[in-house]
C-alpha cells in the first residue's frame, strides 16, 4: 500500500500520498509561497528525490497553499542587500550572488529535469517570476480562473537566473517566449490556455479535482512503462532521430520483459481490467 510509505520530512510543505498520487503543497501562503526567504526550495528537491527512488509513486502534483501558487523570488529581501542583509539570498559582490544562485535556486530546475515520474502542476493562483518559471519544469498544468502567470525579471531588472529562459521556450516556441519574457507582461488563465501553457483552466473549487482526476489517469497505467516513457519524451529533446530511436529499441526490450507488459497484452485478450505490479 502507497498510504504506508514514509514520506520525506519537510520545512515549508505538506506532502500527501494517495494510490499513487503524491501531493506537493506549499504551506507559506504568509509570503505567497516565495522560493527564497523560505525552505520552498529545499523541499521541492528533497520531493524530486524521493519520488525517484520509491517506485510506488507514478504521479506528482504540486500546488499552493493560500491565494497563491508561487510568488518567486521574495522582492522585499531584494531590496534589503546590504548591511545586515548581505547574507541574505541577493546579498553580496557578483561572485557571492552567482554562488548563491548555483547553490540555491538552480537546484530547483535540475532536480525537476531529473524527475522520473510525471509532475502536474495544479496552480490555484498567481505564478510569478522563478513560480512561473516552475510550472513550466512540469510536465502538465491545470490552472485555477485565479491563475495569473508571468515571466517578469526584466521588471526588476534582472533575468530569469532560474533557467526560465530555458523551459520557456522549448514550451511555447521562441518568438512567443521572447515576447513574454521581454515584456514581462502578466497573463491571464485563458490566455495561457490559448498559448498552450495550461492545458486546462477550470473553476477554483474544482482545480484540485480536475489534477486528480488526470493524475489517476496516469497512475492507473504500469508503473515502469509510466517511468520509461516520461524518460523517453525527455531524451527526444537533445537526441537526434537515429541515435534516439536506437535508444527507444533499447527502452522497448526492456519494456517487453516486463510481467506488466504481459498482463496488460492478457487484460485487453480477456477484456478485463489489468492488475499491475510494477514488475
Amino acid at each position: 500500500m502507497t498510504d504506508n510509505l514514509q514520506l520525506p520530512a519537510l520545512n515549508d510543505s505538506i506532502l500527501s500520498l494517495s494510490s499513487r498520487i503524491a501531493t506537493l503543497t506549499f504551506n507559506r501562503h504568509d509570503v505567497r509561497n516565495a522560493l527564497t526567504g523560505t525552505h520552498l526550495i529545499d523541499d521541492i528537491v528533497n520531493v524530486a528525490e524521493w519520488v525517484n527512488r520509491t517506485p510506488e509513486v507514478s504521479v506528482l502534483i504540486i500546488t499552493g497553499e493560500g491565494s497563491a501558487f508561487c510568488a518567486g523570488g521574495n522582492i522585499k529581501e531584494m531590496s534589503e542587500r546590504d548591511g545586515d542583509h548581505k547574507d541574505g539570498a541577493f546579498g553580496g559582490d557578483v561572485y557571492t550572488v552567482q554562488e548563491k544562485y548555483r547553490q540555491g535556486i538552480q537546484r530547483m530546475p535540475l532536480a525537476m529535469s531529473r524527475i522520473d515520474i510525471p509532475v502536474i502542476a495544479a496552480i490555484n493562483g498567481p505564478a510569478i517570476g522563478a513560480g512561473f518559471d516552475l510550472t513550466c519544469m512540469c510536465d502538465l498544468r491545470i490552472g485555477s480562473t485565479k491563475a495569473l502567470l508571468g515571466e517578469t525579471f526584466v521588471n526588476l531588472g534582472i533575468i530569469p537566473g532560474d533557467g526560465g529562459a530555458w523551459f520557456l521556450q522549448r514550451l511555447i516556441g521562441y518568438q512567443k517566449a521572447a515576447e513574454l519574457t521581454l515584456t514581462g507582461r502578466m497573463i491571464s488563465a485563458d490566455e495561457a490556455k490559448e498559448l498552450g501553457i495550461l492545458l486546462d483552466v477550470v473553476e477554483p473549487d474544482q482545480l484540485m479535482d480536475k489534477a486528480m482526476e488526470l493524475a489517476r489517469r496516469i497512475a492507473d497505467k504500469p508503473p515502469q512503462a509510466l517511468r520509461m516513457t516520461k524518460r523517453l519524451l525527455k531524451t527526444a529533446q537533445k537526441m537526434e532521430l537515429p541515435e534516439f530511436l536506437e535508444h527507444s529499441a533499447l527502452m522497448q526490450g526492456i519494456c517487453h520483459n516486463t510481467e506488466d507488459h504481459l498482463e496488460a497484452v492478457n487484460a485487453f485478450v480477456e477484456k478485463r481490467s489489468p492488475n499491475y505490479q510494477g514488475r
